[in-house]
């Protein structure tokens, strides 16, 4: 089942590459800045970039960096960010491997930094890629995941989980900030912070870039509009005539390391 579920991502992202590459969503972003902040990199360090998209996370952090890894379980996606970076110029050191977050294909301790931005909801199994992120990371290396945060109304997050199953049937479901924590202790990482960071979203932009045609979109819209006064507020959803023009989701950043190797007495 797996299996089946991934190739179809691979045919969702693949065909929906440029937008990602070319998306303002993803491009910089105060989330960016946070990760920088936590996980101070240095020119010693080699990074892992986990489901990397078009590329920007890569290219912000690799003038910071030793060699950013760039990987994707989609090779057209890896190929749209390998473009855009060269087009940006003024890196070099960023190199593009195919990669299931999963089962990563680099040896055990390969990297003292790591990160993965708004992918994990899209990962069959979390706790088992955060195992991967385990064993591929060095020895007190340094790791950020930015992902979308389930909101703890149930409510709410039924309603979150439905617009975006609507939007992209590749999307599993997110997940609240304690379960995010207890994951992260199960895959024996050291959690040090979290924050929250709200981000506004161009509806017919986020909508676009699932490759949704205006039938699914109207569908979305109406769905948006639809929800009780609740929902409106809790995502700060903006409309005129009828039409959501944005709303404001939540993004948890994780900041976590790898244990030191312990010193012998």
């Amino acid at each position: 089942m797996n299996q089946k579920f991934k190739n179809r991502v691979r045919e969702q992202f693949g065909r929906a590459a440029m937008e990602y590459v070319y998306s303002d969503s993803f491009t910089g972003g105060k989330d960016l800045d946070a990760a920088a902040e936590l996980l101070q990199p240095t020119p010693e360090d080699n990074m892992l970039d986990v489901a990397c998209g078009g590329g920007h996370t890569a290219l912000y952090f690799a003038p910071k960096v030793r060699q950013v890894v760039a990987s994707d379980l989609t090779m057209q996606m890896l190929k749209k960010a390998q473009e855009h970076i060269a087009e940006e110029g003024g890196v070099d050191n960023v190199i593009f491997r195919e990669a299931d977050a999963e089962d990563l294909p680099f040896p055990a301790g390969s990297f003292t930094l790591l990160t993965c931005r708004i992918a994990p909801h899209h990962f069959p199994d979390v706790p088992r890629a955060l195992k991967e992120f385990h064993r591929v990371l060095r020895r007190g290396g340094r790791m950020v995941i930015i992902d979308t945060l389930l909101p703890s109304d149930p409510e709410v997050a039924e309603f979150y989980q439905t617009m975006e199953k609507m939007r992209d049937p590749t999307h599993i479901r997110a997940y609240t900030e304690d379960v995010w924590r207890e994951m992260i202790n199960d895959a024996e990482l050291i959690l040090h912070e979290t924050r929250i960071l709200p981000k506004q979203h161009d509806f017919h932009d986020w909508a676009r870039r699932a490759g949704m045609n205006k039938t699914r979109i109207q569908e979305l819209n109406r769905f948006f509009m639809d929800a009780p006064a609740k929902i409106h507020d809790f995502f700060q959803i903006e409309s005129f005539a009828g039409e959501v023009e944005t709303y404001t989701d939540q993004k948890l950043l994780i900041y976590a390391t790898r244990k030191e190797k312990e010193k012998k007495p």
